[in-house]
């Protein structure tokens, strides 16, 4: 059974840094595309960023445009992990982020697309506040 946990969230200045990251149990991480979604309170759910499987074992990355530049998206095969790293973060990056997978049909190609995934993370919540 896949399991995702995310973690490293918390509360952070503008400007500042968090990396977050995404625990997948139960399964070869290798064999699935990895998303980020992230949710603010009173607004839908959306996408950040999402990692692709790869032959080479890295992953291909896509950004949705308000991110990127910002956060970077990497897969840690040793440690079946996923991180999203993001700096010069703003109040507007201020929401619950959660982590989600789907098992890849085509290599170095992600969805950003939430209906993509079909497993998901209890989510860690990030604050941007002064």
């Amino acid at each position: 059974q896949l399991q995702l946990v995310e973690s490293g969230g918390g509360l952070v200045q503008p400007g500042g840094s968090l990396k977050l990251s995404c625990a997948v149990s139960g399964v070869n991480m290798d064999d699935f595309d990895i998303g980020w979604f992230r949710q603010a309170p009173g607004k839908e759910r959306e996408a950040v960023s999402c990692i692709s499987t790869s032959l080479s074992g890295d992953g291909a990355a896509d950004y949705v445009d308000s991110v990127k530049g910002r956060f970077t998206t990497s897969r840690d095969k040793a440690k079946n992990t996923v991180y999203l790293q993001m700096t010069g973060l703003k109040a507007g990056d201020t929401a619950e982020y959660f982590c989600a997978a789907v098992y890849a049909i085509h290599r170095d190609m992600c969805y950003l697309e939430a209906y993509e995934y079909d497993y998901w993370g209890q989510g860690t919540q990030v604050a941007v506040s002064s």
